[in-house]
């Protein structure tokens, strides 16, 4: 390991030492300072986003504010690392809520400043300290963090941007400072990295890929809906990992459906990402639109039919597309990361939630319906981490967000985020 990422973890450690006896309160009010800075300055911010990867500059610029309403939302939060009493026959009987220490996160480009905020800042709240590895498209959006903390009053050490490859992680992963690791990520990067950390014994947390269902049935808004599906799709060029990517149509309104659907879906139309206007731009690497066009050729030979063609207009742009799958097409065991849709029909709820949960993972998904026995039947039988009812998914920092099966384990976001980096330590005994 380089001499110069061993002294920033050893800065790490020291920094810990200290930051953990910071009362509470006095951490929020440097959170509450670090969220103004990032809400008067989402323009400069924003603008980092969108030369990095590409993303719209609109959304560049909400995903900045989206940080500073976060973290207001933890600068206010209820205090819950409290000890807690227990009632029993003993003096002592408390349960003392301790941070572990310095947390590695391991973060992807797609979201630069959110995903790392969303899990540094409750990490930090509850007295650990954090090293950032980032994706290496994204140093600049790492550095630009660190210094709003710094900026912000946050001593040295709390949180520190390590500009390393992934080649990097294992040797800072093992490294005895480092106590834990927040990934989020594809499941094999998050595989590899939940190894190292098994066989360290050190608590890891992974937020990974989604394959959301956007299920569309009778009864439900579908104007709404398709606006809601479309842009759910196609927000962030596709690059979201709880972005509705297979289409689930009750049969009885596909004639009404499908045409609202894909006129909305042409609406969405390539500019330049720093154009305010500009609804998708271009995919953040041609790499990866190349994996996306190779998974559109793979659909198309196991009998998927175009609906609307994904049409690739420069190394990392397309005009999105749209196709539909039948159950048993191999693509839907697999994650579509860009510009393209799945439509598949259904011809009754058990249909359509069996296709929604004939996947490997386990994300959020999406029901459209008024009729309140249905959703509930959805909201008991899904198998994902979240359950939107005529909604698309969003983050929200009120609510817990994590996935299951292949998708993940563990919460960021709300209240339970501040115990995930912390040891329930007993205190239990008498004065004498």
């Amino acid at each position: 390991m380089e001499q110069l990422i061993e002294n920033k973890l050893i800065k790490a450690d020291k920094a810990f030492s200290e930051w953990r006896k910071v009362p509470f309160e006095d951490r929020q009010k440097l959170i509450a300072k670090a969220a103004e800075i990032l809400k008067n300055n989402s323009e400069k911010f924003g603008t980092i986003i969108t030369q990095e990867m590409n993303k719209p500059i609109s959304e560049s610029v909400a995903e900045v504010e989206k940080c500073a309403l976060m973290m207001n939302y933890y600068a206010d939060a209820e205090n819950i690392l409290k000890p807690e009493k227990i009632d029993s026959e003993f003096s002592y009987s408390e349960v003392h809520y301790v941070p572990k220490g310095v947390i590695l996160g391991v973060m992807p480009w797609n979201f630069p400043f959110w995903q790392v905020l969303r899990f540094a800042v409750p990490a930090i709240l509850a007295g650990n300290t954090v090293v950032l590895k980032h994706a290496s498209i994204c140093f600049g959006s790492g550095n630009a963090i660190e210094e709003v903390l710094l900026e912000a009053g946050f001593p040295e050490g709390i949180f520190q941007n390590l500009e390393v490859s992934h080649k990097e992680v294992k040797g800072i992963l093992e490294h005895d400072a480092v106590k834990g690791v927040s990934l989020t990520g594809s499941g094999k990067a998050g595989g590899e990295v939940a190894s190292i950390a098994g066989l360290n014994i050190k608590k890891s947390l992974l937020e990974l890929g989604g394959s959301d269902a956007f299920i569309v049935l009778d009864h439900g808004d579908l104007d709404e809906a398709a606006k809601a599906g479309v842009k759910s799709r196609l927000q962030n060029c596709g690059q979201t990992c709880t972005a509705a990517k297979r289409f689930i149509i009750d049969e009885k309104i596909e004639d009404a459906f499908l045409p609202i659907f894909i006129e909305e879906y042409k609406k969405y139309e390539v500019g330049d990402p720093m154009d305010k206007e500009t609804k998708i731009a271009g995919m953040a690497r041609p790499d990866l639109a190349d994996e996306l066009e190779k998974q559109f050729q793979k659909a198309l030979e196991h009998g998927a039919e175009i609906i609307l063609p994904l049409e690739r207009i420069s190394e990392n742009e397309f005009i999105p597309g749209l196709i539909r799958v039948k159950e048993g097409n191999p693509i839907l065991q697999e994650e579509l990361f860009g510009p393209l849709g799945m439509v598949m029909i259904a011809k009754s709820d058990e249909e359509a939630l069996k296709m929604a949960n004939d996947i490997p993972f386990g994300l959020s998904n999406s029901v459209w319906t008024k009729d309140q026995s249905r959703q509930l039947f959805f909201i008991e039988n899904l198998e994902s981490g979240t359950v939107n009812i005529n909604r698309m998914t969003s983050s929200d920092p009120r609510f817990p967000f994590g996935g299951s099966k292949a998708s993940g384990y563990g919460t960021e976001l709300s209240l339970l985020a501040l115990r995930e980096f912390v040891t329930a330590r007993t205190v239990v005994g008498n004065y004498e």
